[in-house]
């Protein structure tokens, strides 16, 4: 059989491109843990710095949808009473 038909160089690229990106995001993720330690090692909370982060990457309709509908679930859950169970489980 011929490989006439198939381009392996260009192949090849595509393979180095993708592991070059997969290697430089190792290096970005290793980079990110770096910075948590970091702030963790100043006291701050790491749980509540990507909650922040999450929080930034929405825009604002979306982040007062979210809280609104987080603080209509705390209401009902809590008025709810004790022992009560979901009737879709």
């Amino acid at each position: 059989m011929s490989d006439a038909g198939i381009a392996g160089g260009r192949i090849r690229s595509f393979v180095e491109r993708v592991e070059q990106i997969e290697a430089e995001i190792a290096e970005l993720n290793e980079g990110k843990k770096e910075i948590f330690a970091e702030a963790k090692g100043e006291g701050f909370d790491i749980k509540v710095i990507k909650e922040i982060i999450k929080l930034r990457k929405q825009d604002s309709n979306e982040r007062d949808e979210h809280e609104t509908l987080l603080d209509l679930y705390m209401r009902a859950m809590d008025s709810a009473p004790d022992g009560e169970q979901s009737k879709a489980a």
